[in-house]
């Protein structure tokens, strides 16, 4: 029996000497990999890895693994995701069926399409990012207790045990959450449930290394251990945060709360090169556009010039996502309000958007494309990811966020969760971008009880047979969305080990602006060369983080965390 835990670091220390006189080499073994034949989990926290590990140990299958997980990132990196956010969760059983679990935050139901414009009708762009008016209403902790019901084998009060614990004991923060805090300290320093939780008693941030105690949250996870979803969302949690919006000029209140619905999807099923491409449906763009992009690229024969020719695959691939994203903005929104055409992922839509790109340079994306039966053919009506699997079956996908660091910034007093911000992914005007310079269009307008669109992508690929080969996800902003679809092209296209795949230099194309973002990692004359092609590019340190698990040749389950931030993979 193989037994492995790795904790991953950054990325800087694992590619010295990777990138070579203009050529990126992925090494046979990156550290953030582990093997086993039992199960295996990949988390960005290794206490969180730990404490899946641990419900393994006791019997607990990949549902478990990941949704104990998940609560344990809602309390030792709560500027990502929490409780008081969203998440999306996609489940493949071992008897093969697939499971969608919409656990996105809602619009309060009071809450209109102009709340965030001025009296001259001017967007007002900081109300949704910052403070009550950016809350929606959270829906993780019921997704997940659904998860659980529907294919767990534990209580979910055993689950939150590991979180209660890090509340109440403390965590020495690390670089990330200590550097994240320092950023937006005077911001949290506003509003003062959130100084006493997230502050030192002078009001200076955390450094990295010293323990952060969150009481409030450890008692709010106890009351959960007791009793249960509903004293969060029919109980003293909702009439606690209500009270607070309402003498704070929010517009939550506990009935929204009481009225949220987690919802059951019908994932996206799409092919590529004869494997099956399993995505999350709106509210998620990730879904469509992943298989949008796929479906351009299969045009393509990507393998051969990834290999030959990576300055020109990577040309191919920023087109691929310039279009998709130009759709985005206009189509994608929550297909309970708005209708999202199922041609997006028509294969003759997207040959027709294949014959547009120039293979030697940069095109020009005025507006966004037409899909077959555009009126007919519909959909029904930050960030961190956790990837789990096991030798049962079960392979699981959750991508959870309370949007942008720290959220709204808000933490209600006496309660510890911080607050999502998600209501600055809602379209608050057309054009008007939000804080990842997403721009929308009216089907992402806000409207009560709404969902607002979400870039996180939780996918899972199958082979020919429907047997599980990759669960993969990111967190990211938009940048999920194309982080997942260069996973997948590096293990189906270049057969590219996991941890490479993975740890490979990334780009990143999202319409708006219309500028190519690359990581610092990708070769210079890979850089000159894309520039040459007419490409206008931005150099990013990271383009966000992916959590992944792949079969292995031999049946048995491969887990890698990304290396750019300190993380952990873990198998057994």
């Amino acid at each position: 029996m193989r037994n492995c835990c790795v904790t991953t670091w950054p990325i800087a220390a694992l590619l010295v000497g990777l990138t070579t006189l203009g050529a990126w080499s992925a090494p046979a073994a990156l550290a953030g990999s582990a093997e086993g034949s039992r199960h295996a989990v990949a988390t960005v926290h290794p206490l969180a890895t730990d404490a899946a590990m641990a419900v393994y140990a006791e019997g607990g299958n990949a549902v478990d693994a990941a949704v104990t997980a998940a609560l344990t990132l809602s309390v030792v990196d709560n500027h990502n995701s929490g409780i008081g956010g969203g998440c999306l969760i996609l489940i493949r059983t071992p008897d093969g069926e697939l499971l969608a679990i919409d656990g996105r935050e809602m619009a309060p139901a009071a809450a209109s399409p102009d709340m965030y414009l001025d009296e001259n009708g001017e967007a007002m762009t900081e109300a949704s990012k910052t403070g009550p008016l950016a809350v929606g209403t959270p829906g993780a902790l019921a997704a997940y207790a659904e998860a659980i019901r529907l294919a767990g084998s534990k209580p979910l009060a055993r689950l939150l045990e590991p979180g209660a614990h890090h509340a109440r004991e403390g965590v020495a923060i690390d670089s990330v959450y200590a550097r994240k805090l320092a950023r937006i300290a005077k911001v949290v320093a506003r509003y003062p449930g959130s100084r006493d939780a997230l502050l030192k008693p002078d009001g200076s941030p955390y450094e990295e290394g010293e323990t952060l105690v969150q009481t409030d949250l450890a008692r709010t996870y106890d009351s959960l251990i007791e009793h249960g979803p509903d004293w969060f969302y029919r109980g003293p949690f909702a009439e606690k945060v209500g009270a607070w919006m309402e003498q704070n000029g929010g517009v939550l209140r506990a009935s929204d709360f009481a009225a949220y619905e987690v919802k059951r999807r019908q994932p996206i099923v799409s092919t590529y090169r004869g494997r099956q491409i399993v995505g999350f449906p709106p509210p998620s763009s990730g879904g469509v556009h992943i298989a949008q992009m796929l479906n351009i690229l299969e045009r393509y024969d990507l393998g051969d010039t990834l290999r030959k020719d990576p300055v020109a695959a990577r040309h191919l691939i920023a087109e691929a996502m310039k279009l998709a994203f130009a759709d985005r903005a206009f189509w994608l929104g929550d297909s309970d309000f708005v209708d999202v055409p199922r041609g997006l992922t028509d294969k003759g839509y997207a040959a027709e958007l294949a014959g547009r790109i120039d293979p030697e340079r940069a095109i020009t994306v005025e507006r966004h494309g037409d899909p077959p039966l555009w009126d007919q053919d519909l959909f029904g009506r930050h960030t961190t990811h956790v990837a789990a699997a096991d030798a049962e079956g079960y392979w699981v996908a959750i991508t959870a966020t309370v949007n942008t660091t720290f959220g709204s910034k808000v933490i209600v007093p006496g309660t510890g969760v911080v607050l999502n911000n998600e209501m600055d992914d809602f379209s608050i005007q057309p054009g008007v971008p939000n804080a990842f310079g997403l721009v929308g269009a009216a089907n992402n307008a806000v409207a009560p009880g709404k969902r607002p669109l979400s870039s996180m992508s939780p996918t899972i690929v199958l082979d020919a047979e429907g047997e599980p080969l990759l669960t993969v996800g990111a967190a990211g902003g938009p940048k999920i969305i194309t982080q997942v679809l260069q996973v997948i092209l590096h293990r189906l296209d270049e057969q590219m080990p996991l941890e490479a795949a993975v740890a490979a230099p990334r780009i990143h194309h999202q319409w708006r602006p219309d500028a190519l973002q690359v990581e610092s990692t990708l070769p210079d004359t890979w850089v000159a060369e894309l520039r040459s092609r007419g490409h206008e590019l931005t150099v990013l340190s990271s383009a966000g983080i992916t959590q992944a698990i792949a079969r292995t040749d031999d049946g048995g389950l491969t887990a890698t965390s990304d290396p750019r931030v300190p993380s952990k993979a873990a198998a057994q």
